[in-house]
């Protein structure tokens, strides 16, 4: 600890810097989209120690916490603002899925069969009267793994 001290007294500039980039392998890692915004304060509090400007430990993180957490809050608006909710995810395969014609690959038996749509075979249930294989259906929704479609 006491070196980790002696470094930080020396040269701040390296232990921000580590932090940064061990944050940002850590997000490039599990893209989990929170640590991208930490890394860039840390890089950030690298560069102002880096020119000088005497802080301190508590300045120091005083400022990464205010970076933090102001770059978070207007990325998410960002983010909301140029791809609004009212569109799918792109990850969100089955939402993207709604609306779209299926063709029966298997017959439906009590109401529940097989389609092919948007280039894999899915689990599909249909209430009422079920079409025959290679005949189209539009998909309606969902309910877990299983898509819930109507004839066409």
């Amino acid at each position: 600890m006491q070196a980790l001290t002696e470094l930080h007294a020396a040269q701040p500039y390296w232990i921000w810097l580590a932090l940064g980039v061990i944050l940002l392998a850590i997000e490039a890692a599990f893209s989990t989209e929170w640590l991208l915004w930490p890394a860039v304060a840390a890089g950030v509090v690298a560069v102002v120690t880096a020119l000088g400007l005497p802080l301190g430990v508590l300045g120091e993180v005083l400022l990464f916490a205010v970076l933090t957490v102001a770059a978070t809050l207007l990325s998410r608006r960002l983010i909301q603002r140029v791809n609004p909710s009212d569109t799918p995810d792109i990850n969100a395969r089955d939402s993207r899925l709604i609306g779209q014609r299926a063709q029966v690959v298997q017959l439906f038996v009590d109401g529940r069969g097989r389609v092919f749509v948007s280039g894999a075979e899915w689990p599909a249930e249909i209430e009422g009267a079920a079409p025959l294989v290679g005949e189209s259906v539009i998909v309606e929704g969902f309910d877990g793994p299983r898509l819930k479609v109507r004839p066409v």
